[in-house]
This record gives structure tokens, C-alpha cells and sequence, in this order.
């Protein structure tokens, strides 16, 4: 699913395996999503996409369904558009559009968007330090705002030859 369908997501797209753990930290009511950055690099575009993988995403116990737990998931999918709406701010900015250079910004992109991941569950502790969670929440919807411009797939190259 692109991030265009973003409030369309809920639990029941969680449809992954069953997880090999049956508790995070003695807790049974967790999740797991998994995200990942799309791209296509053209002669003349580049297109890069948030897409989210409900037939890799789970949620165990579901009976425990949390608009909480909910929410901290699909703010990991938020973190991966945001961080796809700043491959494209790079790229736009770059003053030659070549292959090599946008395949280093999405390199480092995707090591920046890994970090942020792994740091917003650490702080957040999976969602259970709530201040944290608001926190980021703010944060990530505000950065999303900033980068509105960015909101298209496809970044047209206007190459010097």
C-alpha cells in the first residue's frame, strides 16, 4: 500500500505471519510493521515511494486491538514518507541529477530512515512512554507539513547537456 492510503489502514491489514515471539518485554499486546522506500529512476524521473507490507506486518493477540498500539505503528509509516519526502527535497536540490548522485542520497537516506526508526522505539519504548510518543507524533506530522511539496511520487530531472 502507498502512503496515499494511509487512513485506510488498520489492523486487520496486519496480516503477516505469526510472530515467533509471543511477548515484547513480558507484553502481549504488540505489533509489528514493516515499511519500506520504492524507487524507479528513469532517464527523466525519479519516482520514490512509502509503501507499507501488510502480508509482512502482524499483530499478535488481536483481541487486544489498541487505537494506541494502532497509532505508533503506522506513525513507522509516516517516518518512512517523511523520509521519502526528504530524498526528494535532496534531489531536487541537486545540481547534477545523475545516477550516481541520487542513488548516494537514497543511500543515505535509507541509513538516516533505519536510525530514526530505531530511535523512535527505543524512546517511545514501542508506544508505552507515552509523553515520548506525542512527542514524535508532533515532531513527524510537523516535518510531513514542511515537506509538503514533496508529496508526489515523481520528481521530473531537467538535465544540462
Amino acid at each position: 500500500m502507498k502512503f496515499s492510503e494511509y487512513d485506510k489502514i488498520t489492523f486487520d491489514n496486519f496480516r503477516g505471519l505469526n510472530f515467533f515471539k509471543k511477548s515484547l518485554y513480558g507484553n502481549t499486546r504488540f505489533a509489528y510493521i514493516v515499511t519500506s522506500i520504492d524507487t524507479d529512476i528513469d532517464k527523466d524521473s525519479v519516482s520514490i515511494d512509502a509503501l507499507f507490507h501488510p502480508s509482512r506486518s502482524f499483530v499478535y493477540n488481536k483481541k487486544t486491538y489498541s487505537k494506541d498500539l494502532l497509532s505508533h505503528e503506522k506513525y513507522h509509516f509516516k517516518i518512512t514518507e517523511l523520509f521519502v519526502r526528504k530524498a526528494k527535497e535532496r534531489i531536487s536540490k541537486l545540481k547534477t541529477k545523475n545516477k550516481s548522485n541520487i542513488d548516494y542520497i537514497l543511500n543515505s537516506i535509507e541509513k538516516e530512515e533505519s536510525k530514526y526508526q530505531q530511535e523512535y522505539d527505543y524512546n517511545t519504548f514501542h508506544s508505552y512512554v507515552h509523553s515520548e510518543q506525542k512527542r514524535y507524533e508532533r515532531e513527524i506530522d510537523s516535518l510531513l507539513t514542511l515537506l509538503n511539496h514533496f508529496k508526489k511520487s515523481k520528481i521530473t530531472l531537467h538535465e544540462k547537456k
